[in-house]
């Protein structure tokens, strides 16, 4: 694995202590790690998105496509 140092101010520091103890993290390392994964995750949500903004346009969706899907999902659970 490899390192990075990185430099806060004291207040950034306190919070990132005060998270690590009140949120379970074993380090401080754990809590940045934490915040950087879930960071690429929105970043990827949001590349989704946009991607899916610029695509054609397909045929409405109505209650009968949610229907339909809910009895697929349905089926391949019981199987």
């Amino acid at each position: 694995m490899s390192t990075m140092n990185i430099s806060l101010p004291d207040s950034l520091k306190h919070f990132v202590d005060q998270q690590v103890a009140g949120r379970g993290y074993g380090t401080s390392s754990e809590y940045v790690r934490e915040l950087i994964r879930r960071d690429k995750e929105r970043q990827h949500l949001r590349d989704l998105l946009l991607e899916g903004a610029s695509s054609e346009m397909t045929e409405r969706v109505d209650a009968n496509y949610f229907n339909s899907l809910r009895d697929r999902a349905l089926k391949q659970s019981s199987k």
